[in-house]
């Protein structure tokens, strides 16, 4: 059995420089490989399924590290051990057991106190077990003996250090938040008597802009840390990224020769879904064959657009939402299931590839919203599709009346017949960007930077039509008559992009105020452009 996801963080899965320089510091996960062949599950009697998701560089174990519980009964497991709620959930072993039962019960319970996305375990995972290695090996501690000065000490380790060996303050403040909540827990718990973090009083005002209420904030978070620098592509960059990376062609259009891209048409219109609709990724990779034939089936032949609702399940934080659907992408979408996708099914039936897979799920579809999930030998399920997780949708096989498996329920086949999960696209796009600078075009592009370009280029157009109403209007963006004027507009593109809070959204509008030329992109570039560049690249 072998685990198929390390932690996300860095640079599409490259460490940051410095973290083996303290061996309580080092990272979990290394560059782009083939992520089946590294982190083995280990099974023992004293806790559920856990997968090693940290593999030190010079092999030697160190004694206290972090896995991750897996569930390994599938969607209806009745073993409590196997619960779903332990799934992607960290585990901090110290010589291969348990480093603290108190710690290991406040990381179990953080999906029912709101912690749901995988990402989010494995980074609170990785801050609180370098935190427990720093008290441990630099400070003789246990995590419930820290006080303020060990607070002093790791922040003047890990944010005033050598260059080589500095973290960034954004990541700085993201251990905070983990601790924070860790601490405030213990305390809770009556664990430990007080917090060794301090706090300060700051006044904020209630949802809405109502009245200011004072509340307690950690003093170790950094004032002022810049987000992230946000990178997003134009369109003509984009047309060159899809073209001369994802499909392989000359920079002038032609076939490359020697060219053996058997997925490069595949590869492409991913690309561009997640620029025309700002899915994130595993968002986009998750999606069903269902559903697309019921957003077919249900499109009109005048319909430029149409709403696409997304599952709660599929969404980060379980925020269901709706998106705006390219017509024109659906017909694509048409044309990709019916010949390249329709060969991977052929293979993935002649090869009985259900019978290799790691815990598939039979199923078979009923109503539109709804599938029929197979709990025992003889039993089926009705269950809405909304309970399925983006990793449980990958798995499901759809079979027929007789219960005999067909074909992956998932949207996206790899030349096999297995779903493409969220890693193989990031090292999809990886070998793309490097193709494009083989080329001479510096491009390096990620799958959540188009995300980002669909926000500026969807803010920008609202912006445009918002100020096209009335040319009298301040169109300085950093003036707040204009940023009050755009209220409705960032709700838009909150809504779209499926933002909790609208702070989140207004990153675009900051970096729309340094590039005034994204302002004259449009929608009908995203919905209209992209689609018509292909259509007139394939009629040459």
């Amino acid at each position: 059995m072998w685990a198929s996801c390390p932690r996300d963080g860095g640079k599409r899965g490259k460490p940051p420089v410095g973290f083996p320089r303290f061996p309580w510091a080092r990272h979990f996960h290394g560059p782009p490989c083939d992520l089946a062949k590294c982190f083995p599950i280990v099974v023992d009697n004293k806790m559920p399924a856990l997968s090693r998701i940290h593999e030190s560089r010079t092999n030697t174990l160190l004694k206290i590290h972090l896995k991750e519980r897996r569930s390994d009964c599938g969607l209806f497991s009745t073993d409590p051990k196997q619960s779903s709620t332990h799934h992607f959930v960290p585990a901090i072993l110290k010589d291969d057991d348990i480093y603290d039962l108190h710690l290991d019960r406040f990381l179990r319970d953080l999906p029912a106190n709101g912690l749901l996305s995988k990402h989010s375990l494995r980074s609170y995972g990785y801050d609180i077990v370098i935190w427990v290695r720093f008290l441990e090996q630099a400070r003789g501690k246990s995590v419930w003996q820290a006080d303020r000065s060990d607070v002093i000490a790791f922040h003047n380790t890990r944010r005033n250090g050598k260059a080589a060996n500095r973290i960034a303050g954004t990541s700085w403040n993201r251990a905070v938040a983990a601790l924070d909540k860790l601490y405030r827990w213990g305390v809770e718990e009556g664990l430990i008597s007080q917090s060794p973090f301090s706090y300060r009083q700051v006044w904020k005002r209630t949802y809405g802009g109502g009245q200011r209420v004072a509340i307690a904030m950690n003093a170790s978070y950094e004032r002022a840390v810049k987000r992230s620098d946000m990178r997003f592509l134009r369109l003509d960059d984009f047309h060159r990224f899809r073209d001369i990376g994802l499909m392989g062609l000359q920079p002038d259009g032609r076939q490359r020769i020697g060219a053996r891209d058997r997925n490069g048409i595949r590869n492409a219109l991913f690309a561009e879904l997640l620029i025309a609709t700002g899915l994130r990724l595993e968002e986009g990779c998750s999606l069903l064959i269902t559903e697309i034939k019921e957003a077919v089936e249900a499109a009109k032949p005048d319909d430029r657009q149409l709403p696409f609702r997304l599952p709660a399940g599929l969404t980060k934080g379980n925020k269901g939402r709706t998106i705006r659907m390219p017509a024109r992408l659906l017909a694509r979408f048409k044309a990709y299931v019916s010949v390249e996708r329709a060969v991977a099914v052929a293979k993935f039936r002649n090869r009985k590839t259900s019978t290799t897979m790691k815990d598939p799920i039979l199923c078979r579809t009923a109503r539109p919203g709804r599938l029929m999930l197979q709990s025992s030998q003889s039993s089926w399920v009705n269950i809405p599709i909304d309970r399925l997780t983006p990793d449980e949708r990958r798995r499901l096989i759809l079979c027929d009346a007789d219960g005999l498996p067909q074909e992956p329920a998932a949207l996206w086949l790899s030349e096999v017949g297995v779903s493409v999960s969220p890693n193989c696209w990031e090292v999809i796009f990886d070998r793309a960007s490097q193709r494009c600078n083989a080329a001479g075009i510096s491009l390096d592009v990620s799958p959540h930077q188009l995300r980002h370009s669909f926000a500026v280029h969807m803010l920008a157009l609202l912006i445009r039509e918002c100020f096209g109403r009335d040319s009298r209007r301040d169109h300085d963006p950093n003036s707040i008559p204009y940023r009050r004027l755009l209220g409705d507009p960032l709700q838009q593109v909150q809504r779209l992009l499926g933002h909790s809070s609208l702070e989140t959204t207004y990153i675009y509008l900051d970096h729309l105020a340094g590039c005034q030329s994204a302002v004259d992109s449009a929608a009908d570039l995203l919905f209209g452009e992209i689609a018509d560049k292909l259509a007139l690249d394939n009629a040459r």
